[in-house]
């Protein structure tokens, strides 16, 4: 099973030993970035 380590940023042990904890760690800063963006156009939207 796959738990997520809070001491580990939040990604698995097998994540970090293997080398894909970067590239996870920016692909969720990617995703809360455009969710950020959307947000905010979806309320801009909806004030207009």
């Amino acid at each position: 099973h796959r738990r997520y380590h809070e001491s580990l940023d939040n990604l698995t042990p097998a994540d970090v030993y293997f080398g894909r904890g970067q590239t996870i760690l920016l692909e969720r800063e990617r995703i809360k970035r455009d969710t950020i963006r959307q947000r905010r156009l979806n309320h801009q939207a909806k004030a207009a």
